[in-house]
């Protein structure tokens, strides 16, 4: 038995892809399911079961394209009540298939209907596919389905650890959330680990009570990005095939043409950004996180024009837009002759550090509230950066003086520069580094 990994780092998820004797399992893919089934193909694997955790909040699901294209049978939570054609699992009702056995494990807490599945081969417990609940060094969140529910599932939640935990200890354990998701209690390790070893160092485990646990689940909470909202419900009637990752080029003349709340994101270098940008437009460079930030800043499904440099391949982009169901993109610009007017600055840390030492510097930090929480910069105007879109500018800062932007290492800042350049603000950006380079 194989367990191929499919790491998504923008979204801190994994797929994972079970190989036994020719046949396979595929636990929570998503949308873009060529990758896996390209694995799938060229390992000439006959894909019998697709297998679903939970109804995800943080990304479209593959699942059911998936098992449509191959004809594997399609497994969700018994308590899922998806609007497509699947097979209910219920606790502890067995699976065969691909030669072993897969054995449902109702733990609800990152959400009512989670399931885990224990793999057994020869009767032997060998693997775990945790999805949201237990993860490595940590435990799915239980708040992301609004506060008047989050203490009952924190509750349960910890009773579902528990469950999984009684498993023997060299059983594998694969989650689906890890390192850089927002599905996370805390930060989780990025990949796997076993249940042995979870029992031996995860700190959600040491708390022996449920209300505890939940006080703990609960007290500083992540944010939870905007577009997490529409992803259940998209996930309970059904994800259409992924789009086509290829958009048309077009011109300034065709942007006239396209509706009145079109949203121009520009994701070319942050360098190239600040030299010049076209006012209006939101300033993501091109990265892992992008589709995150935009699904984030932006109207959800806006439509939207991608502006990249003329040989930047935008494929990945559309691709990340597309696992959080954004299938809008309309088309990309890569000619800013004429339209490129605004500008920022972005320096490094000594000048950086020379214009804080001025007593009239205003500084703004967009990092996360828990990054406040763990480093603070003095005399600093903090506001997260989603929160510049929702919120506003604050108050205390005055358009007329520059605005010192910094998070932690110059990403977010720049995105928020061109939202305070939108406002008439004269932003600075620290770009690469940080509020932990500039404490003494």
């Amino acid at each position: 038995m194989e367990v191929v990994p499919f790491r998504t780092p923008g979204l801190g998820d994994q797929t994972f892809l079970l190989v036994h004797e020719g046949s396979g399992v595929l636990v929570d893919p998503q949308r873009d399911i060529e990758r896996f089934l390209d694995v799938v193909g060229e390992r000439d694997v006959e894909l019998r079961l697709v297998l679903e955790t939970h109804l995800h909040n943080d990304y479209a699901s593959g699942a059911e394209q998936a098992a449509l294209r191959t004809g594997a049978e399609l497994v969700l939570p018994a308590a899922a009540a998806a609007a497509y054609p699947h097979t209910p699992a219920f606790h502890m009702e067995d699976i065969k298939a691909a030669g072993l056995t897969v054995r449902p494990i109702h733990t609800p807490g990152h959400t009512p209907e989670h399931t885990s599945y224990l793999v057994l081969l020869d009767g032997e417990a060998v693997a775990l596919f945790s999805g949201g609940s237990l993860l490595v060094g940590s435990a799915g969140r239980a708040d992301l389905l609004g506060v008047k529910r989050a203490r009952t599932l924190s509750r349960l939640q910890y009773g579902s650890l528990r469950r999984l935990v009684a498993l023997p200890h060299d059983v594998e354990l694969y989650p689906t959330h890890g390192g850089g998701s927002f599905c996370t209690t805390a930060e989780a390790g990025e990949s796997t680990s076993t249940v042995g070893a979870e029992v031996a160092t995860n700190p959600m485990l040491e708390i022996g009570d449920a209300e505890r646990f939940a006080d703990e689940m609960l007290g500083a909470p992540l944010p939870i990005p905007a577009f997490y909202k529409h992803l259940g419900p998209a996930n309970t009637l059904g994800i259409p095939p992924m789009p086509p990752v290829v958009v048309p080029d077009i011109t300034w003349s065709d942007l006239g043409r396209q509706p009145e709340d079109v949203e121009l994101v520009d994701i070319r270098p942050r360098e190239a950004i600040a030299t010049g940008f076209v006012l209006g437009s939101t300033g993501i460079e091109y990265a892992d996180d992008f589709g995150s930030w935009t699904g984030w800043l932006l109207p959800y499904n806006a439509p939207i024009i991608l502006i990249a440099e003329p040989a930047q391949d935008v494929r990945g982009a559309v691709t990340q837009l597309a696992q959080i169901g954004i299938d809008s993109v309309r088309g990309v610009l890569r000619d800013l002759t004429g339209h490129a007017a605004a500008r920022f600055e972005l320096v490094k840390l000594p000048e950086f550090r020379r214009r804080l030492a001025d007593p009239a510097a205003q500084v703004l930090d967009v990092r996360m509230p828990s990054e406040w929480a763990a480093e603070r910069l003095g005399n600093t105007v903090e506001r997260f950066l989603p929160d510049l879109v929702t919120e506003g500018i604050p108050e205390e800062l005055d358009p007329k003086r520059e605005v010192l932007t910094v998070c932690a290492s110059g990403r977010r800042s720049t995105i928020a520069a061109t939202i305070l350049k939108r406002a008439g603000y004269q932003p600075v950006v620290l770009d690469g580094a940080g509020v932990a380079d500039l404490l003494p």
